[in-house]
């Protein structure tokens, strides 16, 4: 079937959230009574829902423990970090492809919806997609593979005419559980390795790599 709906990642995809998300969990973490990381160390941070990450950061599979954490990041992120952050280069351009070119476009985040929200139409790219879907503040549907069947049921879209366009294998993953194609992208926070693990149909360098996949099918 011919693709007709793109899924975007947000965090490490359509921008770069590097120093807000990393500056914001050495907050949590101290606010936790913890020595912060050196955000060099937090990389891996971005892409994974925020309680897997502290489970490992704190030590720690208390559910109350890791939601106070996840409380003390919201803290500082909701105020600053939310808009430490950059648009990655070449983005604007494909996605005025891609609608050009008739696709329906939805972003699909980990990060709470009401917080991506606010940072797509930051950047002014809100007129690009159909809607944001993201996780709940409780933390459903941070997975992916629960997110990707969530917007599929409420779009009334195929799997087989969906892709998922992410930086991280919790992207591809979460594409493969639900038979949707999946495509990685190099300039976030995956490698190529992590990347081609999960089989995507195509690993892209540049985001026009990915305009030139769809005009070329």
């Amino acid at each position: 079937m011919t693709t007709s709906t793109i899924l975007f990642d947000l965090d490490g995809t359509l921008t770069d959230p590097f120093e807000g998300i990393t500056r914001s969990i050495g907050y949590a973490v101290e606010k936790m009574g913890g020595q912060a990381p050196d955000v060099e160390e937090l990389r891996w941070c971005i892409g994974p829902p925020l309680w897997d990450s502290f489970k490992v950061l704190l030590g720690s599979e208390d559910k109350a423990v890791l939601d106070q954490a996840v409380a003390f990041y919201r803290e500082r992120y909701t105020v600053t970090g939310l808009f430490e952050n950059s648009l990655i280069e070449g983005i604007p351009e494909l996605l005025t492809t891609l609608r050009k070119d008739g696709f329906l476009l939805h972003v699909c985040t980990s990060k709470p919806h009401s917080y991506a929200g606010r940072i797509v139409e930051h950047f002014g790219l809100m007129d690009f997609f159909g809607k944001v879907y993201g996780a709940e503040l409780d933390g459903t549907r941070s997975a992916k593979a629960e997110l990707i069947a969530h917007i599929l049921s409420e779009e009334n879209i195929q799997a087989s005419e969906t892709v998922m366009v992410g930086d991280r294998k919790h992207d591809l993953v979460g594409a493969n559980a639900n038979a949707v194609a999946g495509i990685g992208v190099l300039w976030g926070y995956g490698s190529r390795e992590e990347l081609a693990a999960e089989n995507p149909v195509l690993i892209a360098d540049r985001p026009q790599d990915i305009a030139a996949y769809f005009a070329n099918r």
